[in-house]
């Protein structure tokens, strides 16, 4: 079918009748093989934010109003991976999951046949474009009530030059003219089936792109091009993921806060375990989800003597909660403590003491709690700190305590997925907590975190489905907080971290 042209009113009974689809299709092109990623599988089941690709990618368009229908092509010998990452995740609107083709035109040429006859709106989707807006999907879908084709492009913001065989530039072509493609594209169902049958007449055919089949094939058809947006990126190079996990790092961390009643219904009845909550961010958690209907047990060195490093503390401190209520949702573990110095002129009691609280602990508590997190489908939350990107001189061990941890949160996604259970970690800028300031004594106000902030986000990310993920918390602009003074008296291992 190609592009509807609207004609003079008499004219009308030679107009052809509108479009009226039966249902619309996302196909999820997922037949690379991660080459350039130097992977020994498919790029598409590697795991960003807790979970493969193609799971993130398939439930944008799960949770479009709308996609009717989702079907998956699958790179060859992964079939059943597919089939067990849909099944797992409860995908309602995967009809299917099949191998795809070897090249990208018998890909489409199948994914056609798997659609069916009739009028249907069809979306070509690269399942390696994990952050696809819904926004996009409800554009293109919408188009196509206008026009038979439909791509989806950003401006370059870099200069295009074209070369010959001999790299040397043969042309600049005008920057404001030009678009870098993306996906998803959308068809309607008989204008892409025509395409793809004149084009095989063509000895020569060979697609890499749908719209650019559309384009030479039938020419005369239109075809519409809507705003894409820069975090839609492909996964192809090493490169890439880790962009798109930091991408989802900072849309996790943009993640719209929920009302006073909102938040209620979402933790009324819940438990919370908080490891460190006497002071600073562990303290302010606890009261915040108090507050909203929560049942919390904090636990620390000095109120309740429990050391998080002792297995027996940390059963002891569980079986608490669970015999109380008969539940543990969340886990926090907020614990942690801040000795500065060289490491060459640290003592071993020192470094001890640094290793089992920043380290240890979490990975006791861990092992302590993922029993109590598997009958409710919980929540394990860690905390790292800024350092852990790049570590600092004179706090070394703390520096590598808190990216050991962030490769916990990681790997614990990874191995409790089956389970059901999530495992994320917060990583707050500087925050004003009792630790910081002795550590730093007082610093200027406008340049520290509130510890209540950081407290907030961290109950956005208790009752989020994210997992794998390392949440930054940014001041807002503007925002004054006053530096917290040392508690007389306070345990450093019970103290929030936020260096």
């Amino acid at each position: 079918m190609t592009q509807d042209h609207t004609t003079a009113p008499d004219a009308a009974p030679a107009s052809p009748a509108p479009w009226r689809p039966a249902r619309t299709v996302a196909v999820i092109l997922a037949g690379g093989t991660g080459t350039r990623l130097g992977l020994g599988i498919p790029k598409q089941l590697l795991k960003i934010a807790g979970k493969p690709i193609i799971e993130h990618t398939l439930a944008v368009f799960e949770a479009a109003p709308e996609i009717d229908e989702i079907i998956v092509l699958m790179a060859t010998g992964h079939v059943d991976d597919a089939r067990r990452i849909v099944a797992d995740a409860g995908f309602r609107k995967v009809t299917k999951v099949i191998e795809g083709g070897e090249t990208r035109n018998d890909t489409t040429r199948i994914a056609l046949d798997a659609v069916g006859e009739g009028d249907v709106n069809i979306l070509f989707h690269d399942a390696v474009r994990p952050l696809v807006s819904a926004r996009i999907v409800r554009e293109c879908v919408n188009a196509l009530w206008t026009y038979s084709a439909v791509d989806v492009a950003i401006p370059s913001a870099d200069t295009i030059i074209q070369v010959d065989a001999d790299d040397c530039i043969t042309d600049i072509p005008v920057r404001s003219r030009l678009r870098r493609g993306q996906t998803p594209q959308a068809f309607r169902s008989g204008t892409i089936r025509e395409a793809y049958r004149r084009a095989e007449g063509d000895p020569d055919f060979a697609a890499t792109d749908d719209c650019g089949v559309v384009l030479r094939y039938l020419p005369g058809t239109p075809i519409k091009v809507i705003d894409g947006s820069d975090e839609n990126i492909k996964v192809t190079h090493p490169v890439d993921v880790h962009l798109a996990d930091k991408l989802f790092q900072l849309a996790a961390a943009q993640a719209p806060r929920l009302t006073h009643r909102g938040y209620a219904e979402e933790l009324t009845g819940r438990t919370i375990v908080v490891f460190g909550g006497s002071y600073g961010i562990g303290h302010d958690l606890a009261e915040l989800a108090r507050g909203y209907g929560a049942q919390v047990f904090p636990f620390s060195r000095s109120t309740t003597g429990t050391h998080v490093e002792r297995a027996e503390d940390v059963t002891a401190a569980l079986k608490t909660a669970f015999e109380a209520t008969g539940r543990v949702d969340h886990v926090v573990v907020t614990a942690g403590i801040l000795e500065k110095g060289a490491l060459a002129e640290m003592d071993s009691e020192t470094m001890d003491r640094l290793l089992h609280v920043n380290f240890v602990g979490p990975v006791t508590i861990a092992r302590q709690s993922l029993p109590y997190l598997q009958q409710t489908k919980g929540q394990l939350l860690l905390y790292t700190s800024s350092s852990y990107t790049r570590g600092r001189a004179r706090y070394a061990l703390y520096s590598a305590t808190k990216a050991a941890l962030v490769n916990l949160t990681q790997a614990l996604a990874d191995e409790w997925a089956e389970f059901g259970v999530r495992v994320n970690c917060v990583n707050p800028e500087r925050t004003a907590t009792p630790m910081r300031t002795r550590a730093f004594g007082e610093e200027p106000e406008h340049t520290l975190l509130s510890s209540e902030a950081v407290a907030q986000a961290s109950l956005d990310v208790l009752i989020s489905e994210l997992t794998g993920q390392v949440v930054d918390v940014r001041r807002s602009p503007g925002e004054q907080v006053a530096a917290v003074p040392a508690q007389p008296g306070a345990d450093r291992s019970e103290l929030s971290t936020g260096a």
